[in-house]
C-alpha cells in the first residue's frame, strides 16, 4: 500500500506545487516588468530629455544603466544563502540611519524635497529608497532572533517600533510623504507576521491616520493635492493639471492603446511622465491591455512573496518576504491609484518601471533576496523522510 502511495503522491505534482515555482515567478514578473519599464521610459522621457539635454536618448541611456546594475547585483543577491542577508543587518540599519541624517545636511532638493545626495556628475543617491529593503532585513532577523519571546510586547515592539519611527521622521524631514507612507505597512507586515494581536493593529492604524491628516492640513501642497485629487476640474491649469492629463492619457488608450511611441500627452505637458506617471503613459500607449497587464505582474510577485511568507519554516524568510511584498504592493497601489485618482498624489515611483536608479536597484536586489528564499526552500524536503514518518 505504501509503495503505491508514495509514487503517485510524486506523479501527481502539478507545475503549480513545483519547488522552484515561486523562482520562476518572481523572476519572470520582475523581468517582464523591467523590460517593459525601459520600453516605456524610453518612450515618455524623449521630450524632456531633449527639452534638458539636447538628446531624446540621455534619460534612457541612464535607466539602461541602472537597470543593468540592479540586474546584476539581483542575479547577486538571488545566490546569496540566507544567512548572509543576516550577517549585516545591524551594521546596515546603523547605517541607513546615518545617511538619513546626513541627507538633512548636504542633501540636494528637489521639487521641495531634500532626498538626495549628489555622486558627482548626473548621479544622485536616495537614500530612504534604500532604508526599505534595510528595514526589512533588519527586523526580520531581529525578531527571528527573539522567536523564543516574541510572545511578551516589549521584545516584539522594541526596537522595531522606534528604529521604524526614527526613520519615518527622518524622511518626512526630508519632505518625502510618500515614502515614510510606505514604512508603515512594512512594519505592520513584519510585526502581523510574527503574531501581533489585531488590537495593536486597530490602535496603530488610528494614531496613523491622525499623522497623516495632521501632516497634510499643516503643509499647503498637500492640502493642494488632496483638494486636486476631489476635485481636478476646480483648477484646471493648477493643481488639477496632472491628474486631468493622466485621466485623459488614460481614457485615450482604449483597448489597445496607440502604440509604443504614440503618446500625446507626454508632448502637452504631462508633468513626471517618465517618473511618478508613467502609468498614465502605459495605459495611452498600451491600452487597457497594457495597464492590466502591469497590475497582473505586480499580482504575481506580490503572491509569489505571499508565499514565501506562507509556507517557510524559517522566521527569517517568512518576515523578510511579508516585508518586502508591503514594500512593493503598497508603492505599485499608491502609484497606480494616484494615476487613476483613486488616492491623492503621493510621489513615489511605480516599482521596477519608473525612471531612477535609487527607486530601481534596491527593489531588484530585493526582488533578487526573495528568489534566494525561493531557492532556499526549493532545496528542503517536499515530505517527510520516512524515518520521521515512522517517529
Amino acid at each position: 500500500m505504501s509503495q503505491q502511495t508514495m509514487p503517485r503522491k510524486a506523479s501527481t505534482t502539478s507545475s503549480r506545487e513545483h519547488p522552484l515555482t515561486t523562482y520562476h515567478v518572481l523572476l519572470g514578473a520582475t523581468l517582464l516588468l523591467l523590460v517593459l519599464g525601459l520600453a516605456m521610459v524610453l518612450s515618455a522621457s524623449t521630450v524632456e530629455s531633449y527639452r534638458t539635454f539636447g538628446s531624446a536618448y540621455t534619460l534612457w541611456l541612464r535607466q539602461v544603466l541602472f537597470a543593468v546594475v540592479g540586474v546584476i547585483l539581483m542575479v547577486f543577491a538571488s545566490r546569496l544563502p540566507v544567512r548572509w542577508y543576516r550577517r549585516f543587518a545591524y551594521v546596515a540599519v546603523a547605517g541607513a540611519i546615518v545617511a538619513l541624517m546626513l541627507v538633512l545636511v548636504i542633501g540636494h532638493g528637489v521639487h521641495g524635497q531634500r532626498n538626495w545626495i549628489e555622486l558627482g556628475g548626473p548621479f544622485r543617491l536616495q537614500p530612504s529608497e534604500f532604508s526599505k529593503l534595510i528595514l526589512a532585513v533588519w527586523a526580520s532577523d531581529l525578531l527571528a532572533r527573539k522567536q523564543g519571546v516574541i510572545d511578551q510586547w516589549n521584545h516584539l515592539l522594541i526596537p522595531i517600533i522606534p528604529v521604524a519611527v526614527l526613520m519615518m521622521l527622518l524622511v518626512l524631514l526630508e519632505g518625502d510623504f510618500g515614502t515614510a507612507l510606505i514604512l508603515v505597512p512594512m512594519t505592520a507586515a513584519v510585526l502581523y507576521v510574527n503574531g501581533a494581536p489585531l488590537r495593536l493593529f486597530v490602535g496603530g492604524g488610528v494614531i496613523v491616520l491622525a499623522a497623516v491628516a495632521l501632516l497634510s492640513v499643516k503643509v499647503g501642497y498637500r492640502v493642494a493635492r488632496f483638494s486636486s485629487w476631489l476635485n481636478p476640474e476646480a483648477d484646471p491649469q493648477g493643481t488639477g493639471w496632472q491628474i486631468l492629463h493622466a485621466r485623459s492619457a488614460m481614457g485615450s488608450g482604449g483597448w489597445l492603446g496607440l502604440g509604443i511611441g504614440a503618446s500625446r500627452e507626454k508632448w502637452v505637458g504631462l508633468p513626471e511622465a517618465h517618473t511618478d506617471f508613467i502609468y498614465a503613459v502605459v495605459g495611452e500607449e498600451l491600452g487597457i491591455f497594457g495597464s492590466l497587464l502591469v497590475i497582473v505582474l505586480f499580482a504575481a510577485i506580490g503572491i509569489a512573496g505571499l508565499r514565501l511568507a506562507r509556507t517557510s519554516m524559517d522566521p527569517f524568510v517568512r518576515t523578510a518576504s511579508a516585508a518586502v511584498v508591503a514594500w512593493l504592493l503598497t508603492q505599485a497601489l499608491l502609484n497606480l491609484g494616484a494615476v487613476l485618482q483613486l488616492v491623492p498624489i503621493t510621489g513615489v515611483p511605480l516599482p521596477l518601471v519608473s525612471y531612477g536608479g535609487s527607486s530601481l536597484v534596491p527593489s531588484l536586489i530585493a526582488l533578487g533576496m526573495l528568489m534566494s528564499f525561493a531557492r532556499a526552500e526549493a532545496g528542503r524536503p517536499a515530505y517527510p523522510e520516512p524515518a520521521a514518518q515512522a517517529r
